[in-house]
């Protein structure tokens, strides 16, 4: 064995070889190492790298990192500018002369708007690749904010806010779709965790928004650091944010032709090989801010064919545990909360109504030891199955969540109802959000290994239906609570609806691989394997 391919991180010359293959049903992965394999968990490396430096899974391990931390803070920015405004609906009722109802639209229309943006944005990047995407979705995200630090209506505001809430709607696909393209099976769910907590970290958005307030600083001192913020993003997005679209399958059909042709001395060895791989680029060459298109890649059926992807039931799942978890997290608590602790009994100050956001941080802080959980435990139960890898094998991790979520929900439900102790709201909304990093985290890193086909698409349908849920949730749920008080609403309806996604894990444990084959043999699963576009599959 090569060794874990940890140990070569300092030997950048180094290129990685992996014998690993996907069995016959999307989601079983062969991952039995070979003599000269390099290993992550004592498990061959999958997918299985070109011998090419230019490979995005050959990069060194700075890169990748960089790349990460770059699209895990464009998530955390994305996500707090478009919650955090969510402490001013007071004041914008007032200045604009609106009522609060018609001012939470200003959350509730650019949340739309924001899962809208993949649409366009991610067949844009299939076309002419992640980096101009990336550096374009930016720039509009900065226009808008610093268009919002100078509106003096409704209107205008809405319009700013829905320009950058558009841009920034590429942060929840890109980062995902960077993960799948630069690591390795083995490290997807550890990565994937750490998104996830920059993603949900946005949520205490309304914390900052709120202190800003105290400083005696106007709602407009918000968009101007969230705009501060975006330009510094661009600057780092430039300079290390490299392409990672890769045509892979092609480049090995390239280097292997390239090795069969190459003349022979006497002794019958090849001179020549060396020659055939491909040098690095250099840095410079790696700035150029285009250079990808792919005339293959369909704009419009990318769209079309994106909405296909909700009759997958792994998908379904995915996209109904955000829209749930977002509905509840961001959009139920951050409307009630603010509202309930500044009246008796409680009478706190307008400043900390954004407090709530601390309950939010403890609960996902708690859940970061386990980013590695389901990587390990998908390798122990690899390990036994005899180097077979299945897609279910991450899933038990999710067992102590699927409970907490739903009890999150009775607890908070019951403290307004009966306005115990404020210590109530922040145990119910940490142990929400503990349980939701979980279900966040490992039931996307599902989705993408059960399912081969283009994950662009898989993400766009995430996306779409994540944002369309959870406006269903926070669109009204202020006159239910008037209408049916909080037990009945938050600790009934909402509750008996999470309870019912949460268990779903118990399907998916016990029957997940059957769904797979019986996916896998439909004429949905042919047409999304005939349409799929090189390089995208894992």
């Amino acid at each position: 064995m090569a060794g874990d391919h940890h140990e070569h991180a300092h030997h950048p010359a180094h290129l990685k070889h992996s014998h690993a293959h996907e069995e016959d049903i999307p989601g079983t992965v062969n991952l039995q190492a070979q003599e000269g394999d390099d290993t992550g968990y004592g498990q061959a490396l999958f997918p299985v790298p070109a011998d090419d430096p230019n490979d995005p899974l050959q990069w060194g391990n700075f890169k990748k990192t960089m790349i990460l931390c770059i699209c895990a803070a464009y998530s955390f920015l994305g996500n707090s500018s478009l919650l955090g405004p969510s402490v001013y609906i007071g004041i914008f009722s007032e200045s604009f002369g609106i009522d609060p109802a018609t001012a939470s639209g200003l959350i509730s229309y650019p949340n739309l708007a924001y899962g809208f943006g993949s649409l366009l944005l991610v067949p844009m990047y299939l076309k002419f690749g992640r980096r101009p995407v990336m550096l374009i979705s930016i720039i509009f995200f900065a226009a808008g904010l610093i268009g919002c630090s100078q509106c003096n209506s409704y209107g205008t505001l809405m319009a700013c806010r829905i320009i950058h809430a558009f841009g920034s709607g590429v942060c929840e696909a890109l980062p995902v779709q960077l993960v799948n393209d630069i690591f390795f099976l083995h490290e997807r769910g550890q990565r994937l965790g750490y998104y996830t907590v920059c993603l949900c970290l946005g949520a205490t958005g309304p914390l900052y928004a709120g202190y800003m307030l105290a400083g005696g600083y106007s709602w407009r001192l918000f968009f101007y650091v969230e705009f501060a913020f975006a330009c510094a993003l661009f600057i780092l997005a430039f300079f290390f944010v490299e392409e990672t679209w890769y045509k892979r399958d092609e480049m090995k059909r390239r280097l292997g032709a390239a090795v069969e042709v190459s003349p022979t001395d006497e002794k019958g060895a090849f001179t020549e090989v060396s020659n055939a791989a491909p040098l690095r680029k250099t840095f410079v060459e790696t700035l150029k801010p285009w250079g990808v298109y792919d005339p293959e890649a369909d704009f419009f059926m990318t769209i079309a064919r994106s909405f296909t992807y909700f009759a997958v039931p792994s998908v379904f799942w995915v996209v109904a545990t955000y829209g749930i978890y977002i509905g509840l997290g961001a959009l139920a608590f951050n409307y009630t909360f603010p509202a309930l602790i500044v009246a008796p009994p409680y009478n706190w100050s307008q400043t900390n109504s954004g407090l709530i956001a601390v309950g939010n941080a403890v609960g996902y802080l708690l859940a970061v030891p386990f980013t590695t959980s389901s990587d390990r435990l998908a390798a122990y139960l690899t390990k036994k199955n005899g180097g077979i890898r299945e897609a279910e094998m991450r899933l038990g991790v999710l067992l102590p969540a699927m409970l907490i979520g739903p009890a999150s929900l009775i607890v908070y439900g019951y403290t307004a109802q009966r306005q115990l102790h404020w210590v109530g709201y922040f145990a119910g909304v940490a142990m929400c959000n503990w349980s939701a990093y979980f279900y966040f985290t490992f039931t996307l890193a599902y989705a993408v290994d059960s399912y081969t086909v283009n994950l662009s698409e898989m993400l766009i349908a995430m996306n779409l239906g994540k944002q369309a849920i959870s406006f269903g949730f926070g669109f009204k749920i202020l006159d239910w609570i008037v209408e049916s008080g909080y037990v009945t609403i938050i600790a009934g309806v909402f509750c008996g609806v999470l309870a019912a996604n949460d268990f779903l894990l118990l399907v998916f444990m016990f029957f997940g691989k059957r769904i797979r084959v019986a996916t896998s043999r439909t004429w949905l699963a042919r047409m999304h394997k005939r349409t799929h576009v090189t390089g995208e599959s894992h």
